[in-house]
């Protein structure tokens, strides 16, 4: 998929992330993202993935694991900066399951020129919205700095 338009914002870009994770098209998943980018879902314990193969091939696994899948977004802001928080509900039928799962998490988005630099995901939306402030704050400060 040819890289997002550079016109649209952050936030835009962020609602379309999680409109193409709905999608479940994989190409249109990493279309967001350059090949210096990471998602990063260490505070899961799920390890850290850095470039365009590494993170489709998370997508694929993750998703792949499930016979259903759907992500909607709840809540997105913009801090600033090129740096997003959002909040998504995922809802999922394991494969050869029988209950679905639904998994609500945040995600700290960190955009630049289109791309996605750096998406952190977190199980603990307080901890997340604590951590994107915090970056936010630091970001303004060092931008009043210079």
């Amino acid at each position: 998929m040819p890289r997002q338009p550079m016109q649209s914002t952050p936030l835009e870009l962020t609602r379309r992330s999680f409109e193409a994770a709905d999608s479940g098209d994989f190409d249109a998943m990493i279309g967001f993202y350059g090949p210096d980018s990471v998602f990063d879902m260490a505070p899961w314990g799920l390890g850290t993935y850095a470039g365009l193969v590494a993170i489709r091939a998370f997508f694929e696994d993750w998703i792949g694991a499930f016979d259903e899948f759907a992500m909607k977004l709840e809540e997105a802001e913009e801090l600033g900066d090129g740096l997003v928080f959002a909040v998504a509900l995922q809802n999922a039928l394991p494969a050869g399951g029988r209950s679905h799962l639904q998994l609500r998490h945040a995600a700290i988005a960190e955009w630049s020129n289109g791309v996605a630099l750096r998406v952190t995901n977190y199980p603990d939306i307080d901890q997340a919205r604590t951590v994107a402030n915090q970056l936010a704050l630091t970001r303004e400060q060092e931008h009043a700095a210079r």
